[in-house]
């Protein structure tokens, strides 16, 4: 792989937009995420939710919204409602009773610097206050209906169909030996249907239609097991500032424990070409959406 600090030159572009991306995404959390009544459940969300980060799911929202001739000033708003649900999985899957994680983002986890009882405050409070943003609308956002559906797509991403089954099943799954199939489920609605609701996300400002939706959404679905499968090799690897407990899981079965790390890693590159083919029917225009999907398996934190 290139290293980090010298990436390569097809996508040097592509870095500088999403740094671009990241910052309108940086800002508008900033904007949409007021102080409470509860103070330190506010410095719980702070510390999680403003730790540094890609960004990568918002942003995704955002290029799609832009590929499909949308407005993505229109979609921000419902695009970080998105990355707060993101955060607070992210709070729930590092505590104790889940995987007990030290460490998220380069900082100490939600529940080590703040407690328990207030990381899981601070989940759902970051849960709440993404439907309330989806709820009230805000200049220039898509009609009702469009919102409802948005919001409709972010609670089955979360549910007992998506996130909660998947770590559900990796919570029964541990130190138990699986299969591939069941390895994919855990992955598919852990990382997968939050792409795929990003991608959602941007075809809904965009007004899309049903076969340009279903498009960006199994592009993502495959972007985001390739996203997975890059992490479980981070995770095995080692990275750039990778800023999370390495060999956290060991004692889980990933893609580069079934595989192995070459095997994980054609997984990988497979994953990416299957969500590259995903947007023939775009042409040229799909093209940010092709580069991301190749950054996205090269890199290294």
């Amino acid at each position: 792989m290139t290293p980090a600090t010298e990436p390569a030159p097809d996508f040097v572009a592509l870095e500088a937009t999403l740094e671009e991306k990241r910052l309108l995404v940086e800002e508008a959390l900033r904007r949409l995420v007021a102080p409470g009544e509860a103070p330190a459940v506010d410095r719980a969300i702070e510390d999680s939710l403003f730790a540094p980060a890609k960004r990568l799911r918002p942003i995704l929202s955002l290029l799609v919204a832009e590929i499909l001739h949308g407005d993505p000033g229109a979609v921000l708003p419902a695009a970080c409602a998105v990355e707060m649900v993101h955060t607070a999985s992210l709070i729930l899957d590092d505590l104790p009773s889940m995987d007990d994680a030290k460490t998220r983002r380069g900082r100490p986890a939600c529940h080590v610097r703040h407690g328990e009882a207030t990381a899981i405050l601070a989940a759902f409070a970051l849960l709440s206050d993404a439907y309330e943003i989806l709820a009230g609308g805000w200049a220039g956002a898509p009609e009702a209906a469009a919102r409802s559906a948005i919001a409709k797509d972010l609670a089955r991403a979360v549910g007992r169909g998506g996130m909660i089954a998947g770590q559900a099943m990796d919570l029964a799954m541990t130190d138990r030996p699986i299969d591939f199939p069941t390895l994919e489920f855990i992955h598919s609605r852990k990382t997968g249907v939050l792409f795929m609701t990003a991608a959602a996300v941007g075809a809904a400002a965009a007004r899309a239609g049903a076969w340009e939706t279903q498009a960006v959404k199994a592009y993502a679905k495959n972007l985001g097991l390739a996203f997975q499968i890059v992490d479980d090799l981070i995770d095995v690897e080692g990275g750039v500032d990778v800023g999370k407990d390495l060999g956290q899981d060991a004692k889980k079965t990933t893609f580069v424990s079934f595989s192995g790390t070459e095997g994980a890693r054609q997984l990988a590159r497979e994953l990416v070409v299957v969500s590259q083919q995903a947007l023939t029917g775009f042409g040229a225009r799909a093209a940010p959406l092709r580069d991301l999907a190749g950054y996205v398996v090269a890199r290294r934190r």
